[in-house]
């Protein structure tokens, strides 16, 4: 006789199953688990990450600035930029503008790291969504996209038909 125990997940009720909340928790769980790992084999964190791709794409920024463009709180990311910076990954000058203020630069280094973390971010990604064809992969970020903008700070950008 099989007892409750044996069945394990199979016996996860249908609701259970098919709940997309649900499905996307246990994702968003595993996917954040593939991420620590594999930057945490590397010395590094998501905020390193996101700090480093953002000084790449838009360039020296304030504190202020990179906080809004990473998602990162100011007060968390005082800490994060001091470990950059002994690294040697970014540098932080005054502003010249405002001697108040600290401009934050990414390093020849910092774009070194920051290319390593990719190749480490990637991996993470085709484990993630190993189980899925290219254009299943590209569908899932388009909606998992449209979840996001929608569910943002200031409401729904697009309607249910991409207007």
């Amino acid at each position: 006789m099989t007892t409750e125990e044996d069945r394990g997940a199979s016996a996860l009720p249908a609701r259970l199953r098919e709940l997309p909340s649900r499905l996307l928790s246990q994702a968003s769980a595993h996917a954040a688990r593939l991420v620590t790992e594999e930057l945490g084999g590397a010395d590094a964190h998501k905020w390193h990450y996101a700090t480093l791709v953002a000084l790449d794409e838009f360039g020296p920024a304030s504190q202020a600035a990179l906080s809004g463009r990473t998602g990162i709180h100011r007060s968390d990311l005082v800490a994060v930029i001091n470990e950059l910076a002994e690294g040697e990954l970014v540098e932080r000058t005054p502003d010249p503008a405002d001697r108040r203020r600290n401009v934050i630069t990414l390093t020849a280094a910092g774009r070194r790291r920051l290319r390593k973390l990719e190749q480490l971010l990637a991996a993470a990604q085709e484990e993630l969504l190993s189980p899925l064809s290219a254009p299943e992969r590209e569908q899932l970020v388009s909606l998992l996209g449209r979840l996001v903008a929608h569910h943002a700070p200031g409401g729904p950008t697009m309607g249910a038909d991409d207007r």
